[in-house]
């Protein structure tokens, strides 16, 4: 069963990522596979960076349209 991330873990990522943490790091320490990680930040990570609010609404929108 696939759990969709949460906006409280996509702040995590966040700071990880601009704390330069690996991709392997922020799956430990959220309990994801690495490739959930590494799709997240591929899918919603802009030129700018990482913004959670973002990606947490282009993931709603995403849903939506399934």
């Amino acid at each position: 069963m696939h759990h969709h991330l949460t906006l409280h873990e996509r702040e995590i990522i966040a700071q990880m990522d601009y704390a330069g943490e690996s991709q392997a790091e922020m799956a430990r320490e959220l309990g994801r596979h690495p490739s959930t990680i590494s799709r997240e930040l591929n899918r919603n990570r802009s030129s700018y960076g990482y913004f959670p609010s973002i990606a947490q609404a282009y993931a709603e929108t995403r849903r939506m349209f399934r």
